[in-house]
């Protein structure tokens, strides 16, 4: 098992910049980490994914271009660069690892979340 615990929501004008981070604890190097957003009676969405292989990023149509993710694993972190954002952008943010991924974008894949970061963006 792996813990794991996101930073750096808030609330942002559209085309404003935020960096969310998920850090961490337990064995890193060879966790596959996820970032998924909700939003209140909607479903959860794939955002961007980082293999440990590689690394190997995934992201979603609609931030590809905008969004960047990464990982450092001296820190035991995984970061998600937001530019751009939208306010479609807005969500609750949650991380998720797996060590088994083998779909990256499908949540069920992932045995541990964190307990969510709020984005808000305003028009």
């Amino acid at each position: 098992q792996v813990q794991l615990g996101e930073s750096g929501g808030g609330l942002v004008q559209t085309g404003a910049s935020l960096r969310l981070s998920c850090a961490a604890s337990g064995h890193f190097n060879t966790l596959t980490v996820a970032w998924f957003r909700q939003n209140p009676g909607k479903e959860r969405e794939f955002v961007a994914a980082i293999s440990w292989v590689g690394p190997t990023s995934f992201y979603t149509d609609s931030v590809k271009g905008r969004f960047t993710i990464s990982r450092d694993n001296a820190k035991n972190t995984v970061y998600l660069q937001m530019n751009s954002l939208k306010p479609e952008d807005t969500a609750a943010y949650y991380c998720a690892g797996t060590y088994k991924a083998i779909n990256v974008r499908r949540g069920s894949e992932y045995d541990n979340w964190g307990q969510g970061t709020q984005v808000t963006v305003s028009s």
